[in-house]
C-alpha cells in the first residue's frame, strides 16, 4: 500500500499538535510491513527518503498568506497525480485542497486527519484577514469531498458532523493522536534539574507548568486571571510562543505583568520561555512539575497532555473537546467545567466563573503533591497502554484499507 502524506508542518518546522501527529504518525506507519510513505509538505523538510518539500511558486511569495498556501497545493496535487499512490491523506486545511484535487486528479481516494476545524476558530480571521475565508472555503471543499475523514477525538467526530452537516456520518472516523512513550519519559537526572535551575527555578519547589502557542484557543489569557489564586511559593513555568497576533501578545504581556506584581517582592518566580525549546529540554521541565496546566478552550484533543502525562505530571485541563478522553477526572488530573457560547469563539458563558474553577483546580492539584504524583503516575500508565504511535498506526492503516475495500472500518473501542 502506498500513501501520500500531505502536511504543512514537518521536521524540522513544527510548531503545533498537528505537527508532532503528522512526524510520528509517519514513522510508525513506515515501520509497519507493507505500508510505503511518501510524504509532501511545506517548505524545506528534513532531508530522507520518500520525503518532498514545496515552496512557494514565484510570484506569489508576497501575497496573502491563504494564496501562498493554495500555490503549494497545486504544486503538491500535480505530484500526487503523478506518483503513483493508493491513497492521499492530508492534514489539516493548508494541505487539504492539495489532496483534493491530487486525489480527483489521481482517480485514488483522499482521506482527511481533522485536529482543528476553521468554522470553530473564528478568530483566526484576525491572523489571516480575508485569508480565513479562503482557508474555510478550502477545509469545507475538501472534508465534503472526502472519501475519508479520520477525527482525533469523539469529540471532534461530533464537532465535524456539526460543521459541515452533509458529510455522511459513516465516513467520520476516530483515531486518537498518540504519544512516543519511550521518548517522551520522566526523566529527573541531573542534567535535567541542571537546566531547570539554569532557568532560576528550584527543581525540588511546587511548580505549575504551561506549553503551547499563544493563540486564543489556548486559553492563555484566562490562566493568568487563575494564576493569581495560587500560593506565592508555586513557581510558575510558562512554555508559550508563536502569538498569532500581536493584540494576543500585547495581551499576555500586560497579564504576565500583572502577575507578577500582584505576587510581590520574594514570590517564586514566574518563567516566560518564549522559544521552542528542543524535546529534552521541555522533558525536564514536566518532569519537574507539580501540574500541567492546559487552559485550552478549544482543543480537538490536546496532544500536549499526553506529554505531560508521558512524563508523569499530572494534568489541570479544561473539560472541553476531545479533553475528556486523555485526562481522566480523579484518576489522571482534574478537569475544569465549561459552558461555552455557541457561535464557535469558545468564549466561557461566565468568564469570571471559568476563571476561578480553574484557579480551584490548580489550588486542589498543588495543595496535596503527593495526590497529584499518584495521578501523575496514573496518567504515565494511560499514556503507555491507550495512545502508543503503533496502535495509532495499525488504526490508520485499517481506515486506508477500508476505504480503498469501500466497507466500513473495524476499530476497537479507546479503554
Amino acid at each position: 500500500m502506498r500513501i501520500d502524506i500531505l502536511t504543512r508542518e514537518y521536521p524540522p518546522h513544527i510548531y503545533g499538535g498537528a505537527g508532532v501527529h503528522v512526524a510520528e504518525l509517519t514513522r510508525a506507519l513506515r515501520s509497519l510491513e507493507g505500508v510505503k510513505v511518501q510524504v509532501r509538505a511545506f517548505d524545506d523538510p528534513v532531508e530522507e527518503e520518500g520525503t518532498t518539500g514545496y515552496a512557494v511558486p514565484a510570484g506569489l511569495e508576497e501575497a496573502n498568506g491563504a494564496l501562498r498556501t493554495l500555490g503549494v497545493d497545486l504544486l503538491m496535487a500535480r505530484d500526487v497525480a503523478g506518483g503513483g499512490a493508493d491513497l492521499v491523506h492530508s492534514h489539516t486545511w493548508y494541505a487539504n485542497m492539495g489532496g483534493h484535487l491530487g486525489g480527483m486528479l489521481a482517480g485514488i481516494p483522499h482521506v482527511v486527519s481533522a485536529h482543528s476545524l476553521e468554522p470553530l476558530r473564528p478568530w483566526k480571521a484576525e491572523q489571516l484577514g480575508g485569508g480565513y475565508g479562503i482557508s474555510s472555503m478550502a477545509e469545507k471543499v475538501a472534508y465534503e469531498g472526502a472519501a475519508g475523514i479520520v477525527a482525533v477525538s469523539a469529540g471532534m467526530r461530533r464537532d465535524i458532523l456539526a460543521a459541515y452537516p452533509s458529510v455522511d456520518p459513516d465516513k467520520v472516523h476516530v483515531v486518537h493522536n498518540g504519544i512516543d512513550s519511550e521518548l517522551w519519559r520522566r526523566d529527573t537526572s541531573e542534567k535535567a534539574a541542571e537546566f531547570v535551575r539554569s532557568q532560576g527555578l528550584d527543581p525540588q519547589a511546587r511548580t505549575a507548568v504551561f506549553l503551547g502557542r499563544i493563540t486564543r484557543q489556548k486559553g492563555l489569557p484566562y490562566l493568568l486571571r487563575a494564576l493569581r489564586a495560587v500560593d506565592d511559593d508555586v513557581q510558575i513555568v510558562l512554555l508559550a510562543g508563536a502569538p498569532d497576533t500581536k493584540e494576543i501578545e500585547a495581551e499576555v504581556v500586560g497579564l504576565v505583568d500583572q502577575l507578577r506584581a500582584d505576587r510581590g517582592e520574594g514570590a517564586a518566580p514566574v518563567v516566560w520561555i518564549g522559544e521552542m525549546l528542543p524535546r529534552e529540554k521541555v522533558i525536564a521541565v514536566l518532569s519537574h512539575a507539580t501540574v500541567f496546566l492546559c487552559p485550552s478552550v478549544y482543543e480537538p484533543l490536546g496532544i500536549v497532555n499526553l506529554e505531560a502525562m508521558a512524563c508523569g505530571a499530572p494534568v489541570v485541563a479544561t473539560a472541553t473537546g476531545g479533553i475528556p478522553e486523555v485526562v481522566l477526572d480523579g484518576e489522571t488530573g482534574w478537569l475544569v467545567p465549561i459552558e461555552q457560547v455557541s457561535d464557535g469563539t469558545g468564549t466561557p458563558v461566565d468568564e469570571d466563573a471559568f476563571v476561578a474553577d480553574l484557579g480551584q483546580a490548580m489550588v486542589a492539584a498543588l495543595s496535596d503533591p503527593e495526590e497529584a504524583a499518584r495521578r501523575g503516575e496514573a496518567g504515565r500508565r494511560r499514556a503507555v497502554e491507550q495512545f502508543a504511535w503503533t496502535t495509532i498506526a495499525e488504526r490508520t492503516v485499517e481506515v486506508y484499507r477500508a476505504v480503498l475495500e469501500g466497507r466500513a472500518p473495524q476499530l476497537p473501542e479507546l479503554g
